[in-house]
Parts: C-alpha cells; sequence; structure tokens
C-alpha cells in the first residue's frame, strides 16, 4: 500500500492555532442554541413552527460557533505576532457588531520571521538578519532592496540584474 503524502496547507495551519478551549465555547454555543428551541418548543405558543425554530437554532450557533472561533483565532494569533494577546481578545469581545474583530485583522502586525543560521526574530521585509548577516532573501546589487526571484531589472534603481544581451536597434541599410 503506497503512502499518502499529504502537505499542509496554509488554512491548516491557522486552525490548528485555534485554542481548545474555543472549541468548548462553540459546543455551549450550540448547546445554548437547541436550549432556546427547547424552551420554545415547550411554550404554550411557541413564536415558529417546529422546523423554523431548529434552522434559526442551527444558524444561531453556527453564529455564536465562528464568533467564539475567531475570538480563539485572535487570542493565538496576536501572542505569535509580538501583540498583546489580552488587549486584543479583550477589544474583540466588547467592540459591538464584531468590529473589533474586523478591526484586530485590518490592524494587526505581519508576523515575525526567523532567521536560518541564528534563529533571531526578523521583521518581514528584512535582507539580512540584524544579528550575524545571514543573507535572508534576493536583493538587489546596487541598491539592497529585496527583489522578486524573475526580475529582470530591480524595480527601484534600474540595475540590470542578469547579464544578458541587452538588444540594441541595428541602423536602417
Amino acid at each position: 500500500m503506497p503512502v499518502k503524502h499529504e502537505t499542509s496547507t496554509r488554512f491548516r495551519d491557522e486552525i490548528r492555532i485555534i485554542p481548545p478551549w474555543a472549541y468548548g465555547l462553540v459546543v455551549l454555543g450550540y448547546s445554548a442554541a437547541a436550549a432556546a428551541v427547547v424552551y420554545a418548543g415547550l411554550s404554550r405558543n411557541p413564536p415558529f413552527s417546529l422546523a423554523a425554530m431548529v434552522v434559526l437554532a442551527l444558524l444561531g450557533g453556527t453564529i455564536i460557533g465562528c464568533y467564539f472561533l475567531l475570538i480563539g483565532y485572535i487570542n493565538r494569533d496576536a501572542s505569535r505576532r509580538g501583540m498583546s494577546s489580552l488587549a486584543w481578545t479583550l477589544l474583540a469581545i466588547c467592540i459591538p457588531n464584531a468590529l473589533g474583530v474586523v478591526l484586530y485583522f485590518v490592524l494587526r502586525k505581519p508576523r515575525v520571521a526567523t532567521c536560518q543560521q541564528c534563529g533571531y526574530a526578523v521583521q518581514p521585509g528584512f535582507n539580512f538578519c540584524p544579528r550575524c548577516s545571514c543573507k535572508l532573501g534576493s536583493s538587489c546589487p546596487q541598491c539592497q532592496r529585496a527583489i522578486g526571484a524573475s526580475d529582470v531589472y530591480c524595480p527601484y534603481c534600474g540595475t540590470p540584474l542578469r547579464d544578458q544581451a541587452v538588444p540594441t536597434s541595428s541602423p536602417a541599410a
């Protein structure tokens, strides 16, 4: 039987940082939605039919569950990015209408990378490690700014990046 080699996707890696307590809150959210359906169903005159209440409970439980998962993600992701996890979690919870969650995703810092040689935390966009001067990415030989692997000319200073013959126009005969 051949061994199946799965490659990890970025989405899976991001889902893995959600803490277990967030999943526990999701279960509580669905339980609260189910309890509301049972309570409304046992009342003398229910507001909706039983089928509509079940659909509303599933929809409400899903919305509450997604909100709790986002709160758990914000809690872990903020500390991973060097931000205050407690402050951002409280902001995401306390700012109404999920605007705190939106604010987090708009204002969050980029993830910090690590140097392959010394393990020092390096800000994104650095071409060299500030501790050991290890080259972290490709850079222009003239202006030392980051360049793409397929760039022929530096987008900042125009320096040719590859040794190639520049086409010249031949004079008309």
